[in-house]
């Protein structure tokens, strides 16, 4: 059985400016198949899910051209009406799932919003619902870390930590957040994925990996950048779909591009990891 690789498409079509969107979703599926894995990048092509879209399709999801961002809530408009849409986390999961892919490589996973609103993402709920196992590092840095890591033990979603005894904080290395096991090598991981899976647990797993070192945000400036970016949010009363794409670009803006360097590393070391852990399962 070939060792399959998901990817998200909402990083082409609303995370990454272009062409860096377009380079980047390109190089991780050239990564991937160097360590000897298969990718298969995510999203809806005229209302259908695909599990492997084309160069020519994640080009044009990089251009944006009509391409909307699709949550699990808009399945059933995007799949009625026949329209191209960019895959979130919780919806490459499901689509993932439904191709029997058991790993999905992401940045980082929505969570538990700030300020003290009901405002969770359902990145959390789909991994309470959906067996995939989903590599990232850790959740993105403009959430609440300690609510979205209690919300994720409340649901059920073992987190474990690539090589960290913490959850890593995205563009940091460390949250101070634990993780509920240690695994060093992709062997380890994919055992613990298949005794997941033999008990007949229906949740997905979470193995975070701190972004590398050389590329890592310094915190002082990682924790300024994200609070003058939530400031600028509230003063622009964005919410929903708007929230996260506005708070990356303005915290890209505040570190001089060291925060997109971040996120570009982290997104292909992820890949190389979730590579290795295919390969695991698929040799089982």
């Amino acid at each position: 059985m070939p060792a399959l690789v998901a990817l998200e498409s909402t990083v082409i079509a609303h995370g990454l400016p272009y062409p860096e969107n377009v380079r980047t979703a390109l190089a991780l599926e050239t990564l991937i198949r160097q360590a000897g894995a298969e990718p298969r990048t995510c999203g809806f092509i005229a209302g259908e899910p695909v599990a492997g879209l084309s160069a020519e399709q994640i080009e044009r999801f990089a251009r944006g051209e009509g391409v909307l961002k699709a949550s699990l809530r808009d399945l059933a408009v995007v799949a009625a009406r026949r329209l191209d849409a960019a895959t979130t986390v919780a919806t490459t999961m499901w689509i993932a799932h439904r191709f029997g892919i058991d790993v999905f490589v992401t940045g980082g996973i929505g969570g538990v919003h700030r300020g003290g609103t009901y405002d969770e993402s359902a990145d959390l709920t789909a991994l309470a619902t959906i067996p995939v196992l989903v590599v990232c590092a850790g959740a993105k840095a403009i959430l609440d870390l300690p609510a979205t890591r209690e919300r994720l033990e409340t649901l059920g979603v073992p987190v474990i930590g690539y090589g960290c005894d913490e959850m890593p904080a995205f563009y940091t290395r460390s949250s101070g957040l634990p993780v509920d096991a240690r695994c060093d090598t992709p062997a380890e991981v994919a055992a613990l994925w298949r005794a997941h899976r033999r008990l007949g647990l229906r949740t997905g797993m979470l193995v975070t990996v701190p972004v590398p070192a050389e590329a890592a945000l310094d915190e002082g400036l990682a924790n300024a950048a994200v609070a003058e970016a939530l400031t600028a949010a509230e003063a622009a009363g964005l919410r929903g779909k708007a929230l996260t794409p506005f708070l990356l670009d303005h915290i890209a803006h505040r570190t001089g591009r060291a925060s997109l360097q971040a996120n570009l590393a982290l997104l292909a070391n992820n890949a190389r990891v979730g590579a290795a852990i295919a390969l695991a399962l698929a040799a089982a």
